[in-house]
């Protein structure tokens, strides 16, 4: 038999940013590939939505209620989980502002998420895998999200390519420390993706239609198709991937 199956089953699952969008839809399919999880986000009554649809798949669901910026609030929250095999580093924004116009504040809002607040996810999260005994036979895997401009640059997105070059870096020097370990580290790069964040910023016709046209499949991407490769990542068919970048762009990158 050749085919690997993309099942989770008896594996504690963390996803942050859970509440919405891609963490949201990521959360839900560990769920039903078998996973029980944990989801982090910073709205209780879109994190109790999440529990209720998770407990409905009979998986197992405790949410926290925490910015992922704040690490003394991070720190206590892993101090109260005692083992992991899944790590969904999902939490991100954005805010789209030419290059000489950006301001100090925002640019620290950006990299604290998008960066620093991964790493210290990536970091807490990884001691709590190796707390286990049995880490190199059970393996690991944490994937952080990414986007297709941490490979190509975009106008007005500066920052957001900084720290998303930031995550591919961050994402192959954890991969080659925690291999010995048989924990596993990937990036997810998408396009744009049909969440609440993205549907904003489509209210400019004219940005929609011109992004659109970088997308030779011709659509964007919908949070199913990132969640399914989260399976597959999370999963032991993809046991000889680590340090890799999993790019959902509908072709966008190739060009």
């Amino acid at each position: 038999m050749y085919l690997q199956h993309l099942q989770l089953n008896n594996k504690l699952a963390l996803v942050t940013g859970a509440g919405k969008g891609i963490g949201k839809a990521c959360a839900i399919a560990l769920a039903e590939a078998g996973a029980n999880v944990i989801i982090l986000s910073r709205t209780k009554s879109d994190l109790n939505k999440v529990e209720k649809s998770i407990l409905k798949l009979k998986k197992k669901c405790t949410s926290y209620v925490c910015d992922v910026s704040n690490y003394t609030d991070l720190k206590k929250i892993f101090k109260k989980i005692q083992s992991l095999d899944i790590i969904v580093n999902n939490a991100g924004t954005n805010r789209p502002e030419h290059f000489t116009k950006i301001k100090k504040k925002d640019m620290d809002y950006v990299v604290d998420l998008n960066i620093k607040a991964a790493f210290h996810v990536a970091q807490l999260g990884s001691k709590v895998m190796l707390k286990s005994k049995k880490r190199n036979s059970l393996g690991g895997s944490i994937i952080n999200i990414s986007s297709q401009l941490g490979k190509v640059g975009a106008p007005n997105r500066s920052v957001y390519n900084m720290t998303k070059f930031g995550i591919e870096g961050l994402t192959r020097g954890m991969a080659l420390d925690l291999a010995k370990n048989n924990i596993r580290v990937n990036t997810i790069c998408p396009t744009f993706v049909e969440t609440p964040l993205v549907k904003n910023f489509f209210k400019d016709k004219l940005f929609k239609k011109t992004m659109m046209a970088n997308i030779p499949l011709g659509r964007f991407a919908t949070v199913s198709d990132i969640a399914t490769a989260i399976v597959y990542l999370a999963s032991d068919a993809s046991s000889m991937i680590t340090g890799s970048s999993l790019v959902i762009d509908g072709g966008w990158t190739s060009k």
